[in-house]
């Protein structure tokens, strides 16, 4: 599959070889798709896309019932039940079938491994732009946690940059409140990001959302909270703001371990603290740095 998977980032049409629009009035059969009973059909609960706007999914299916499914859906055996499929890309159109009425729906089969499979419902989604950014980075984080994709790995994949990629994988350190805002549309990226390493990250969250504020002023209100306090506070000044770099290597080392992994700049050194919650994953962590001592 290595021919694919080099050209997934540019565009999902070749690999589908999707029909063009028909004409108004005319229902084409998309090239290359089967005809396929819906109810064989099973969603992908490793899907990157949650959310599903009724209104929105209720127009395609009135769309559906005018002109067909114009773009099949793209699908895979079913890794655990014989005779049936598992969607690949294409669970909205699926949804809005079913609300349609229809028996039958076309679909193109590959046989996708899982890692194939996250990759490319990753692609579809990010290409017509229906994920939010907390669906979008947790897709990133499982891939990276799954498969142990690095994140320069994943940016070549889905056809971004490595920055955009880091960035977005930052936003999955932010608390769960912060990232409610996020996941419901509250808050954007880009004011996410603005909130990130700060302690005071759910009060300024809030603080956002009841003025309405612009990801400019999001980042000067961040940028006031990072100011160390003035020498006759007790307040501690706040380490640094961490590079992408940092971050992601915290991340790598995270997910090789399977502990929580922080590192701490100080000038030209600085610190690694990795945290463990039971005995067995210190005695773990300690034969395997014995181990490399010794060799």
């Amino acid at each position: 599959m290595a021919e694919g998977r080099r050209g997934l980032g540019r565009g999902l049409s070749a690999l589908m070889n999707e029909a063009e629009l028909a004409p108004a009035g005319e229902v084409r059969k998309p090239a290359g798709a089967t005809e396929i009973p819906i109810e064989l059909i099973r969603r992908n609960p490793d899907q990157p896309r949650r959310e599903f706007e009724p209104a929105a999914l209720q127009e395609l299916a009135d769309s559906i019932i005018e002109r067909g499914v114009i773009s099949p859906i793209l699908i895979r055996p079913a890794p655990d039940t014989p005779g049936a499929y598992q969607i690949v890309a294409g669970e909205r159109r699926w949804r809005a079938a079913q609300k349609a009425g229809l028996h039958l729906i076309p679909a193109i089969v590959r046989d996708f491994g899982e890692l194939e499979m996250m990759e490319v419902a990753l692609i579809e989604n990010i290409q017509r732009a229906d994920l939010n950014a907390l669906e979008e980075a947790r897709g990133y984080e499982a891939m990276m946690q799954r498969f142990g994709r690095s994140a320069e790995a994943i940016a070549k994949v889905v056809g971004k940059s490595r920055s955009h990629v880091a960035n977005m994988l930052r936003l999955t350190r932010l608390p769960a409140n912060v990232l409610a805002h996020l996941e419901s549309g509250r808050l954007t990226a880009g004011h996410a990001r603005a909130l990130l390493d700060l302690d005071e990250a759910p009060q300024l969250a809030d603080r956002i959302i009841a003025q309405g504020l612009n990801v400019r002023q999001a980042e000067a209100l961040a940028r006031q909270a990072r100011v160390p306090p003035s020498p006759g506070r007790s307040r501690a000044a706040k380490p640094s703001h961490k590079d992408l770099d940092t971050h992601d290597l915290e991340r790598v080392l995270s997910t090789a371990l399977g502990l929580e992994v922080k590192i701490t700049a100080r000038g030209e050194g600085g610190e690694l603290r990795v945290r463990y919650v039971k005995w067995e994953q210190l005695d773990w962590l300690s034969s395997r740095l014995m181990r490399g001592a010794s060799k």
